[in-house]
């Protein structure tokens, strides 16, 4: 059985999310409850991924690993298809992680309230534009794995909610509202939310 190490609302959520939608047992880890959690993470980020002997970090690797492992139509076997695939995965953990995570790092900053919120302003237009580029790859599509939710699809909904805690107005097109909502309903999203929440009030 896996062991799925976690932050409450981190990017980790994609990868339990991703285990669900396999319809994997999993242990679930909050590393607030741990005591050497560098042990198994040197740099201390979430997700950390246990398979027996093997212990993967960094989401995009544990999330192809687990597409690698567990066939699904979100790693499809045709080249192209694939190679898309990995691409959309890379773009949401290498591209549009970042620009979010930049959010973060603002807040923890130690500026005037006005260069604070400059910079906000200046990290929200970031995101939005990437958020067109989702947009354009959706016109034809629900999701960017064509007509079924994608990895990266489930990846992007996660870095999307964090927004709402900071002052930042990201505009997202109307396709991209579509999906980021079809996504969120997925009973393998909601399941993830549930057991993070039940973990939190325990």
């Amino acid at each position: 059985m896996y062991k799925l190490y976690y932050l409450p609302d981190a990017c980790s959520l994609a990868s339990q999310v991703v285990l669900r939608k396999l319809e994997q047992d999993f242990e679930l880890v909050n590393i607030q409850d741990i005591n050497n959690f560098a042990a198994l993470n040197p740099v201390a980020t979430v997700p950390v991924l246990l398979d027996e002997d093997l212990t993967l970090r960094e989401g995009a690797a544990v999330i192809i690993y687990l597409l690698e492992k567990h066939k699904s139509h979100m790693l499809p076997s045709e080249p192209m298809a694939r190679s898309v695939a990995i691409r959309d995965i890379m773009f949401a953990n290498a591209t549009m992680h970042p620009a979010y995570s930049r959010l973060f790092f603002i807040a923890n900053t130690s500026a005037t309230v006005e260069a604070k919120q400059a910079m906000f302003d200046s990290a929200a237009q970031s995101i939005t534009a990437l958020w067109a580029v989702v947009e354009d790859q959706l016109q034809d599509q629900a999701f960017l794995g064509g007509n079924k939710v994608s990895a990266a699809d489930i990846m992007l909904t996660v870095y999307s909610r964090w927004a709402a805690s900071f002052p930042v107005n990201i505009t997202l097109g109307g396709k991209t509202s579509q999906m980021i909502e079809a996504v969120l309903a997925q009973p393998s999203f909601q399941q993830s939310l549930d057991a993070e929440r039940q973990q939190a009030a325990a």
